[in-house]
């Protein structure tokens, strides 16, 4: 798990083909001296294992699941990302809680720049989109944000000058691509009311199954009641 607050910016070094998937090195940061093999670290929000490492670099992979669903397949040599160590139990959670599971990707819409802030407009699916609302949380390529206006394909957020200098937000242009992870408890509020309220196709989940047998029993108690009128008459 982690939190949403991003600990230092990388760059790539070298992206190298597999069978499976793609190696992915990076630089890696001063501070992350405390990194160990097998570790889980967020990567622009991803979160991936460190398959090696030296003072100068970390080395992920990403498997093909991993890289249709983000856009690590499409970084090239140079890109930069935001780094985040995994939480440990018993710290401050600054942000919210995020899992590091990109739910899917969004694109930069609009920006607009007022001195030193900016409110970026970004476009996601319905499906991500539902699992918003406005003062809730999103993880933006691993930065922990408030929402601010959310309506059915666009969300924005503010970002303050910190935010701006010490993650890659403040690279971001018209058209560009982030990993977006909605929050946990959208995500589980939104599954337990599908039970409850009709589905994309407009049936109810659980009631039409329900409904269908009880129209079933009507239908067969009513032709028995026939049949016994006829047979009496």
């Amino acid at each position: 798990m982690f939190t949403g607050l991003v600990e230092a910016q990388t760059s790539v070094l070298e992206i190298l083909p597999e069978p499976a998937g793609k190696r992915l090195i990076v630089a890696r940061p001063p501070d992350f001296d405390d990194c160990r093999l097998g570790d889980s670290i967020s990567v622009s929000g991803c979160c991936l294992t460190i398959v090696d490492l030296d003072d100068q670099r970390l080395v992920f992979q990403a498997g093909e699941e991993t890289l249709s669903r983000t856009t690590l397949g499409r970084l090239t040599q140079g890109s930069r990302l935001n780094l985040e160590r995994a939480m440990r139990l018993g710290d401050r959670i600054g942000g919210h809680l995020v899992s590091g599971h990109i739910d899917g990707v969004g694109t930069v819409t609009s920006r607009a720049d007022d001195d030193e802030w900016s409110k970026i407009f970004f476009s996601a699916s319905p499906a991500l989109m539902r699992q918003m609302v406005t003062k809730g949380s999103i993880c933006v390529d691993g930065v922990s944000l408030t929402l601010v206006d959310v309506n059915h394909s666009e969300f924005s957020v503010a970002l303050i000058p910190h935010t701006l200098e010490v993650t890659t937000l403040g690279q971001l242009r018209a058209g560009d691509e982030v990993h977006l992870e909605t929050d946990l408890l959208a995500k589980y509020v939104q599954r337990q009311l599908e039970f409850d309220r009709p589905d994309l196709d407009g049936q109810a989940v659980d009631r039409q199954a329900t409904q269908s047998a009880q129209a079933t029993r009507s239908a067969q108690a009513t032709q028995a009641a026939a049949i016994s009128q006829d047979s009496q008459g």
